[in-house]
């Protein structure tokens, strides 16, 4: 899995360079499935069934967009925001992961969304070493999210991943009571999951659009996701989609 994982990073890295005002979503979209074909990995977005079936590797989110955007023609303009979300299959193991960019210079409370999105994601890694069930850890990353005054999507939630993309178990970003009685698991080595907190300024609340697939923020307001594919091992967390020197974030400059 680190394998599949290191060539989702390494399409991240590919696609972080190409964001920029007067990129479009279709360019970017179209340079990942190239790098995976290049790596001989199979991507995991594209033919996802559906009403119409997904179309594309990548899912390009751009500002109010939480997750599931179809990439398009549409030029990024400056002080958008764009959440990148890709993985791919290798030797028959997944890899999974998604970061938010800044196109150009972007505003304060976008450039603290951001920050808190990514604080987020941390948070849980580094908990994982600590905590014996996950919704510890779920417990901490709302209370995080809350404390920042923005609100955590909870219509969709992280999953275990391997052999396919999408495994038991679900992997919330907040705490139920439903959850903590019946989803609720144990954070025992060897365990896999994709962690993937979407967090937006305004409302928690996400409606679809009619192209089946985008989901954005009813308020209408800016929303940011990030995600890795993380490994529960004996000494804590092992980020499998970071960088070949363990490197957790992708440097924008």
């Amino acid at each position: 899995m680190r394998k599949a994982g290191l060539v989702v990073w390494e399409a991240h890295q590919l696609a972080s360079r190409m964001v920029k005002p007067g990129a479009t979503t279709a360019e970017i979209d179209a340079a990942v499935e190239e790098h995976f074909h290049r790596r001989g990995a199979i991507p995991l977005f594209k033919g996802v069934p559906g009403k119409v079936p997904f179309p594309a590797v990548t899912c390009m989110s751009v500002n109010e967009a939480v997750v599931h955007g179809i990439p398009n023609t549409k030029e990024l303009v400056e002080g958008d925001i764009l959440s990148i979300d890709t993985g791919c299959k290798l030797d028959g193991w997944c890899g999974d992961s998604a970061f938010t960019h800044p196109v150009g210079a972007i505003d304060d409370e976008k450039k603290r969304l951001l920050e808190v999105t990514q604080g987020v994601l941390n948070l849980a890694i580094d908990q994982i070493a600590h905590c014996k069930m996950w919704s510890e850890v779920a417990k901490q990353m709302e209370d995080y999210v809350r404390k920042a005054n923005f609100s955590v999507v909870e219509n969709f939630v992280g999953h275990g991943i391997g052999r396919e993309m999408h495994e038991d178990p679900q992997v919330p970003n907040f705490v139920s009571g439903q959850f903590r009685r019946r989803g609720d698991f144990q954070l025992e080595p060897g365990l896999v999951i994709a962690i993937e907190p979407m967090v937006n300024i305004g409302t928690k609340y996400v409606e679809a659009l009619p192209d089946y697939w985008t989901q954005v923020t009813e308020d209408r307001r800016p929303s940011a996701h990030f995600e890795h594919t993380v490994a529960v091992t004996e000494k804590g967390a092992e980020v499998l989609t970071a960088g070949p020197e363990g490197q957790l974030t992708i440097d924008y400059e």
